[in-house]
């Protein structure tokens, strides 16, 4: 009995100490999935002895007290916060206790909405004028932020009427999520580390710091944005259901984010579109760490009612962490194919996104003396999407003693070569380009599948390749025999027929192809794509000015130097020269996505054949690149479903509209749409 009374009273003052961390101090020193692990604990072990809850439990209070520098604002109905669920069942299990409550007697329909990753904020207005905003504070009472909230421009300030059925109400308090765009959160960090500033682990960090500055100015150059979700108390209205709510907030003049807004009757579609706003996440602008599932009608949101901290009508379903806490082990640095030195942290082993990470890039010197990140640190590390896993920040208070500062070497690990570093560049350079270490990572890149494609030749058949001296180069690639792959390590008979076959069929590929696959410095796949478009041949190409590069669009003074450089250099000449002698040939002089070569493409609402993240690969596989924002730069808008106001904004500039229909029939133009043309 006194064992578990101590687990519980040190959980909960654990627990106090973070919650002081991220919503007083907007600075956690754990991951959002790591408190999520202590909460549930404490939950779990309240739920098995509820005679040992007691009013001052974390679990009985929603976030954590006002701040004493701001002045209190009380809310006329609660702010509470929401049941996570974190799989299928839990979402299941949530369906289950609404129905068993309404005994059934109604068809429960649902609405889903993202889980903006911001700061939650009320804003009342009278008779339509903004006349205070608050935080969440403990859910009774928040800090009153007004000033910062008018900063905001996408906060109106006088709400307008446009639709008769929805007049503007005496006395509204809107809820809504004030958050931090990820470009903006990029630079905002950059800024601060050329200042020798801490950064934010995250851009809801970032937005919370940025709303709680006692100086309005600084939040106003700070970029936040607002999405409104509901309302606390509305005089004078009665709405049937949550999307009528949130429909009139837009009439009003106030962001939702109704792209993403979905209604459902059957629970098998809100479980699918959950798992597939998880898909399009790292696809957003900003970012979203959940979806938040709600009974629709709000007569029967009402009776359902609420729970000490959260309400029975809603779930939170939580996406898989993007960010973990961890720890560094050593620090060492690993030699790329143009010979860059990027220093790499290992790490304690940790989940993150559903992908055990192990290692984290720490790009630079630089990088790791702004950021003071040093062997044995517990550091705050984030993985999104395909982006490869880096160390966001140092948890300095969890220091010992024992960290140790990381010196870079002055020599190649590998060839001994004396380090280079040009001037204007941050990067380190081993310059021989004999190193081993660049000969593995330039072969790597040269089998890629955005390259020649080679399947199933690996890093690790590469690297027994080059271990027996079977290759030295990439187009000995093309000489291997059967007799050779046989006598590597776990290759059979049919294994190695396969890839003798992917040898040879890589062999017949696109100048976009192999130019990428060169690895020269600077030139990605999509500047590949507008290389190809202006060449067309390969001869061509290798006779290129840096004025005709100059003159495409997206290639500058940078890019433009690498490539010349690249091609005025002898031992890559006869590189091409003994690649082209091994019979490479090109399949058709128009390059990948001629087409679309250069334009600029934003997408807006909802598309009913592809994803947003199947919408990207389709314009970027054409030569296009994605825009998140429009501009003056952008070539065409591609509007679905309930598009936003990037809609009007595309208008006003003159932008080129496409449906979903002719955006369809433009990519099938191209001969490239996915399972099509």
């Amino acid at each position: 009995m006194d064992d578990i009374r101590q687990e519980l009273e040190k959980l909960k003052e654990n627990i106090r100490y973070h919650n002081q961390r991220y919503y007083n101090l907007d600075d956690p020193e754990i991951s959002d999935a790591e408190y999520d692990r202590l909460f549930r604990t404490l939950l779990d072990i309240e739920k098995r002895r509820p005679d040992l809850v007691t009013p001052d439990s974390p679990s009985q209070r929603v976030g954590a007290e006002p701040r004493e520098s701001f002045s209190q604002v009380p809310h006329r109905r609660p702010m509470l916060s929401l049941e996570n669920g974190f799989d299928e069942k839990e979402i299941r299990d949530f369906d289950v206790r609404v129905r068993k409550i309404l005994k059934d007697l109604y068809a429960c329909n649902y609405i889903v909405e993202p889980k903006m990753d911001g700061l939650a904020v009320e804003m009342v207005y009278e008779r339509g004028v903004l006349v205070s905003a608050s935080t969440r504070g403990d859910g009774y009472v928040g800090e009153n932020v007004t000033p910062n909230i008018r900063t905001i421009r996408t906060v109106p300030l006088k709400l307008i009427q446009r639709q008769e059925e929805h007049p503007v109400p005496d006395l509204i308090e809107v809820r809504g999520e004030a958050y931090m765009e990820i470009a903006a959160f990029n630079e905002l960090n950059k800024l601060r580390l050329s200042q020798g500033l801490p950064v934010f682990a995250n851009p809801r960090n970032a937005a919370a710091g940025s709303i709680r500055q006692l100086d309005p100015r600084i939040t106003r150059e700070r970029r936040l944005n607002m999405f409104c979700y509901g309302a606390g108390e509305v005089s004078g209205l009665k709405f049937k259901t949550h999307m009528d709510l949130l429909n009139a907030l837009q009439s009003w003049g106030l962001r939702i984010n109704k792209p993403y807004i979905r209604e459902f009757s059957n629970l098998d579609n809100v479980i699918e579109y959950c798992r597939r706003l998880e898909q399009e996440r790292s696809g957003l602008p900003y970012e979203i760490d959940g979806a938040v599932i709600k009974v629709n009608e709000l007569v029967l949101q009402e009776r359902l009612g609420e729970k000490s901290r959260s309400p029975r009508w809603a779930l939170a379903f939580k996406f898989k962490p993007t960010q973990e806490t961890t720890r560094i082990i050593k620090i060492d640095v690993q030699v790329g194919r143009t010979g860059a030195i990027t220093p790499v942290a290992w790490l304690e082993p940790v989940e993150i996104a559903g992908v055990t990470v192990s290692r984290a890039t720490l790009h630079n010197k630089e990088e790791i003396e702004k950021k003071d990140i040093r062997e044995n640190d517990t550091v705050v590390v984030q993985r999104a999407g395909d982006v490869i896993p880096e160390v966001v920040k140092v948890i300095t208070s969890k220091r010992t003693g024992n960290e140790k500062v990381f010196q870079m070497p002055s020599n190649c690990p590998v060839c001994g070569t004396k380090l280079e570093k040009r001037q204007g560049e941050v990067v380190i350079r081993c310059p021989n380009k004999g190193c081993p270490a660049q000969v593995r990572a330039r072969l790597i890149h040269f089998v890629s599948k955005g390259a020649m494609d080679i399947e199933g030749l690996g890093e690790k058949i590469i690297g027994q390749l080059l271990d027996r001296e079977m290759i030295r180069e990439a187009a000995d690639l093309f000489k291997l025999k059967k007799t050779d792959l046989l006598k590597l390590d776990k290759i059979e008979q049919k294994s190695a027929d396969n890839l003798l076959k992917s040898i040879e069929k890589s062999k017949k590929t696109t100048l976009p192809r192999f130019i990428y696959s060169l690895g020269i410095r600077h030139v990605g796949e999509h500047i590949a794509d507008l290389l190809g478009a202006r060449y067309r041949d390969i001869e061509k190409f290798l006779t290129a000015t840096e004025e005709e590069l100059l003159s495409v669009k997206e290639i500058g003074p940078q890019i433009a130097e690498s490539v010349i450089s690249y091609l005025s250099d002898i031992e890559n000449r006869d590189h091409i020269g003994r690649l082209l002698d091994e019979g490479i040939v090109f399949q058709d002089s128009s390059p990948r996505g001629e087409l679309l070569a250069g334009k600029a493409f934003v997408v807006t609402g909802t598309l009913g054949s592809m994803s947003r993240s199947e919408a990207k690969e389709a314009i970027e596989r054409n030569g296009g690149r994605m825009a998140s924002a429009v501009s003056s730069s952008t070539d065409y808008l591609v509007a679905g479903e309930a598009p936003g106001s990037k809609l009007q904004k595309a208008r006003e500039l003159g932008i080129a509209i496409l449906d979903e229909k002719k955006f369809l029939d433009l990519l099938k133009e191209t001969g490239r749409l996915k399972n099509g043309g």
